[in-house]
């Protein structure tokens, strides 16, 4: 399959690879259509996704299987009026009627847009005004239908509501009997050019409100570089990736590069909090080939006895959605010889800048560039930036438009201009480039601090602390100063057994142990401890609220 769209597979160097990796997009390509109907017709009995939850059901679905049920789906929808173009939320945790539906969405020309099941009423509110969410398709969880009702009042928009699950519920309709009752499905003559928007996701918002990401139907191609050449899969591979379907990083690592592929896409479906053991196990028990998370789940899983778990068929494993210590990296490969591959990218891109598979990683860089992006880092004052200078990442558009780079933020121009225009696209983030040609991630431009004639970011000051015992987690923020500019801060979750131990010698033994791990202006002279950070409800560290509260 992946031959249809790549002139050449197999590379023998990074030169190699540079000068000819190049992916073709056919007209009108449609993911539904061009790659599982393709494997459903081709291998039907290919098996396409493996999930389990945490009582230990297990459902395989082959190619086969989910076409059917792709297209009762799409069916079921289109005799809901909901057709082209129109906007659905998906509030589906992972279960696995998300695939069956984004695919189905697919193959109507609708628009899908994930959604965390962390959402409030409010939130809620916000999408459907914001987007003209025409449906909302939602996971059986009390909480969650209640938020949902409760922002109906003002959402003018929303035309129904449907439900997974076995219960009934006023105003909603469920969603299995609508499959199963469903006509036959008619393929529509063309459902959508490449340039039609496909999937929609709210960003975070770790300063604002959330800003609505498009991308068009070439999207999941640019997910080839993430399945073939980031985590390093084939047709045998079974690959875990980490992620609710609320966020990008499940399309990432959950859907379109996997099976374009022809990899097996493995879905572990757990309630409440992560558990390492749990994990561990499920790997072991499904024979999981790719593993893909976040540094802080690999955090959490060094500290399990990993002997005591058939790690045997793992192959491979990569990092992306946050900067990796280089410790962790350090411990994983120490425990079972397999070398975290780090990657980076936004909810406007795929990845890019990536570690290769044929590229010696090193511990806390994210890689090299993408060929197909046309990189470089701007130093605060224009310039290219030197090796060793910071600058932030941006990519011209002028010579070519690398896929999967958004289309903007939806129905805000302005918004949009203020990221991308003249042909670059500012990402926002800082990095530095040493001698090799990897780049090393400094920070949000915001977070960036200025201390002292120095400029200073974040991660590396975090890095640097969470290598000390007693810290769990750890954010770095810029506190105004008269004299320096901004000291640098360090808000700290201690570990259990430390939490008695929050005076001015454990202050000052941390200030040190950064002295003696990094640059000596770079330690934190005011250290804070915390029961929690505040976070998104993705997870990621609100930098800015810290700030609020110091200044």
């Amino acid at each position: 399959m992946i031959e249809n769209y790549l002139k050449k597979t197999q590379f023998s160097s990074h030169k190699d690879f540079i000068e000819n990796y190049e992916i073709t997009v056919p007209q009108n390509f449609n993911f539904a259509y061009d790659i599982v109907d393709e494997w459903a017709q081709s291998d039907p009995d290919k098996r396409a996704l493996c999930w389990t939850n945490d009582t230990g059901e297990n459902i395989d679905l082959t190619f086969a299987q989910l076409k059917e049920l792709s297209d009762k789906t799409a069916s079921f929808l289109l005799s809901l009026n909901i057709k082209k173009g129109d906007m659905v939320m998906l509030i589906l945790k992972r279960s696995i009627e998300f695939w069956q539906t984004i695919i189905a969405l697919h193959k109507i020309g609708a628009i899908a847009i994930p959604a965390t099941h962390l959402l409030t009423d409010k939130d809620i509110e916000y999408r459907n005004n914001a987007a003209g969410v025409k449906a909302i398709i939602a996971a059986e969880d009390q909480s969650l239908i209640e938020h949902v009702n409760l922002a109906m009042s003002n959402s003018p928009t929303v035309q129904q509501r449907i439900v997974i699950g076995k219960n009934s519920y006023d105003g909603w309709l469920n969603f299995h009997w609508g499959v199963n009752n469903a006509a036959p499905f008619i393929k529509p003559d063309v459902a959508n050019s490449n340039d039609d928007i496909m999937i929609l996701y709210f960003t975070s918002g770790t300063t604002g409100q959330p800003k609505m990401v498009v991308h068009d139907f070439t999207y999941p191609l640019g997910h080839i570089t993430t399945a073939k050449y980031w985590h390093n899969l084939h047709e045998n591979s079974v690959h875990l990736t980490v992620a609710d379907t609320g966020w990008a990083k499940a399309v990432w690592g959950k859907l379109y590069g996997q099976w374009i592929v022809g990899a097996c896409v493995f879905v572990y479906d757990f309630e409440g909090r992560f558990i390492p053991n749990d994990m561990l196990n499920v790997i072991s028990k499904y024979k999981v080939t790719s593993f893909c998370a976040p540094p802080t789940i690999f955090r959490f899983l060094i500290r399990e006895d990993l002997s005591k778990y058939d790690l045997s068929s793992l192959e491979y494993c990569t990092t992306a959605g946050e900067a990796l210590n280089p410790s962790v990296f350090q411990a994983f490969y120490d425990k079972t010889g397999i070398k975290m591959m780090e990657a980076f990218g936004q909810t406007e891109t795929a990845p890019t800048i990536v570690t290769f598979p044929w590229i010696k990683p090193k511990p806390g860089a994210m890689g090299v560039p993408h060929p197909l992006y046309d990189m470089d880092l701007l130093t605060h004052d224009g310039r290219s930036a030197e090796d060793g200078e910071q600058g932030e990442i941006v990519f011209y558009t002028d010579k070519k438009l690398p896929l999967s780079l958004f289309k903007g933020y939806y129905k805000d121009e302005e918004l949009t201009k203020q990221v991308y225009s003249d042909n670059i696209y500012r990402t926002g983030d800082m990095a530095w480039r040493d001698e090799d040609g990897y780049y090393w991630f400094v920070g949000r431009t915001d977070d960036v601090i200025k201390s002292s004639g120095y400029r200073i970011g974040p991660f590396e000051v975090e890095s640097a602390v969470m290598t000390h015992p007693a810290v769990v987690e750890c954010a770095i923020t810029g506190v105004p100063d008269e004299i320096r500019g901004q000291l640098i801060k360090a808000t700290i979750v201690l570990a259990q057994e430390y939490k008695t131990q929050t005076g001015e010698e454990l202050v000052k033994e941390i200030q040190d142990h950064v002295k003696n791990v990094t640059a000596p202006y770079k330690y934190p002279r005011i250290i804070e401890f915390v029961d929690e950070l505040p976070k998104t409800i993705s997870g990621k560290i609100r930098r800015v609220e810290i700030r609020e509260k110091s200044n």
